[in-house]
C-alpha cells in the first residue's frame, strides 16, 4: 500500500472495532501441533461460542499507544517500523510490526490499539490466538487489506508462532476466523476447514447439555506443548498412540454431532479425555481430577479440559434435566460455573463514527 493511501486512511474520521469468537475444542486438540500434524496429519472438532476477544483501532496524529484493558497494561512510544516487544502488549506489537512490514510498505503509522477479552489468558478457549485474529481483522478493515479467511488465520498463526515465538497449534486461529462448527484437517503444507451443517435442533440440544467450569487457574500451555512435541520428536510410541487416539475420537464425535447421537458423543468425550491425559504428564492434576469426578458423580456423561490442559476451562456434557445437579456439585469447588451459546460467525470488524 502506498504512503498516500495510508494517509488517506488515517484521515478518515472514526475508528474501527473488531471481535473474534472464542472456541470450545471438543476433540483432536494437540494433533494440530507440529511435528505431529506435519507427519501424521491432525483432525480437530471445535465450535465457537458467544465469548469474544475485542480490538479497537483508533488513528492518531503521532505516536503509538497499545492498551490491554483487561490486564491493565498500557505502552506508549514512537511509531517505528519494528517496535520492540513489551510485556503485556506483545500481541499488539506483533500484529502491528507484521502489518507495517508486509502490507504498509514498511511505513510506520501512528495509531492506538485497545483490546480486551471475555476469557483470561490460559483459559483453554484459545484467547491469545483469538486476540491476534481480532487485531488483524481491525487492520484488514481499516486499511482495506486484501486478505481472505484462510490468509488471516495463517497470518495470525505465523505472527504468534514465528514472530513472537509462542508455542501452540493452529486450530485457534482458524476457529476464530471462520466461526461455527468445524472439522479441521492439519497437514504440513495446508489446513482444510470443513464447516459442518449441524441441524439447529442438534445445536440447541448440545447447548442445553453443556456446562463449563473455569478452575480459576490460568495455565501455561507452552510447557505442556513442549513436552508433547518432545514425545513426538523422540518417537515415544505410547505418547504418539495417545495422539492417534485423540485424533480418532474427533472423527467419531463429528459423526455423533451430525447424527444427534448424544450417547456416542459422550462416549467419545470420555475416551478422548482419557487419551489426552496420556499425551503429556501435566495435562491433568489432582484438582482437575477431583472436579471431573464430582461432575460425573452428579450426573455428567463426560467431560474434558478445553485447551492444552493443566487448568483453565473444563467442559461437561450432561442430560439437560440433570444440569442443575452438576452445577451444584461444581459450585463446591473454587472456580466459576457457566453455560455458553454457539455462534456461527467468525471474526468481523466495523467502523464506529
Amino acid at each position: 500500500m502506498e504512503l498516500v493511501s495510508i494517509q488517506q486512511q488515517l484521515s478518515l474520521t472514526g475508528k474501527v472495532r473488531a471481535r473474534a469468537p472464542l472456541r470450545l475444542g471438543f476433540a483432536g486438540g494437540g494433533t494440530d501441533v507440529s511435528p505431529y500434524s506435519d507427519e501424521f496429519g491432525g483432525y480437530v472438532l471445535n465450535a465457537t461460542i458467544d465469548k469474544y476477544a475485542y480490538a479497537t483501532l483508533i488513528p492518531r496524529k503521532k505516536g503509538l499507544r497499545f492498551h490491554a484493558a483487561d490486564i491493565g497494561v498500557v505502552w506508549e512510544g514512537e511509531a517505528s517500523e519494528g517496535v520492540p516487544l513489551q510485556r503485556g502488549v506483545e500481541l499488539h506489537i506483533g500484529v502491528y510490526n507484521r502489518v507495517v512490514r508486509d502490507y504498509l510498505g514498511g511505513k510506520p503509522v501512528p495509531l492506538e490499539l485497545i483490546t480486551h477479552s471475555e476469557a483470561p489468558p490460559g483459559s483453554g478457549l484459545g484467547s491469545s490466538s483469538t486476540m491476534v485474529v481480532a487485531l488483524l481483522q481491525a487492520f484488514v478493515e481499516f486499511f482495506a487489506l486484501p486478505l481472505g479467511e484462510y490468509e488471516i488465520a495463517q497470518l495470525a498463526y505465523s505472527i504468534e508462532r514465528e514472530d513472537l515465538g509462542f508455542a501452540g497449534g493452529k486450530q485457534d486461529q482458524y476457529a476464530a476466523t471462520f466461526g461455527g462448527f468445524n472439522f479441521m484437517e492439519f497437514y504440513h503444507d495446508r489446513v482444510i476447514v470443513n464447516p459442518l451443517r449441524v441441524n439447529p435442533a442438534n445445536i440447541a440440544e448440545l447447548e442445553s447439555s453443556l456446562v463449563l467450569f473455569y478452575t480459576g487457574v490460568s495455565r501455561e500451555s507452552a510447557n505442556i506443548i513442549k513436552e508433547q512435541t518432545q514425545h513426538v520428536v523422540q518417537r515415544d510410541a505410547s505418547r504418539i498412540q495417545a495422539l492417534h487416539d485423540v485424533k480418532a475420537q474427533s472423527v467419531r464425535m463429528k459423526e455423533a454431532v451430525l447424527r444427534a447421537d448424544w450417547e456416542k458423543f459422550a462416549t467419545s468425550l470420555r475416551s478422548g479425555w482419557e487419551a489426552k491425559k496420556r499425551m503429556a504428564s501435566s495435562i491433568s492434576n489432582t484438582t482437575i481430577d477431583q472436579v471431573y469426578d464430582a461432575a460425573i458423580a452428579a450426573g455428567a456423561l463426560g467431560g474434558k479440559v478445553s485447551g492444552a490442559g493443566g487448568g483453565g476451562f473444563m467442559m461437561f456434557i450432561v442430560d439437560p434435566t440433570r444440569r442443575p445437579e452438576v452445577i451444584r456439585a461444581l459450585e463446591k469447588f473454587t472456580g466459576q460455573t457457566m453455560t455458553a451459546t454457539f455462534v456461527e460467525h467468525g471474526a468481523h470488524a466495523w467502523r464506529v463514527a
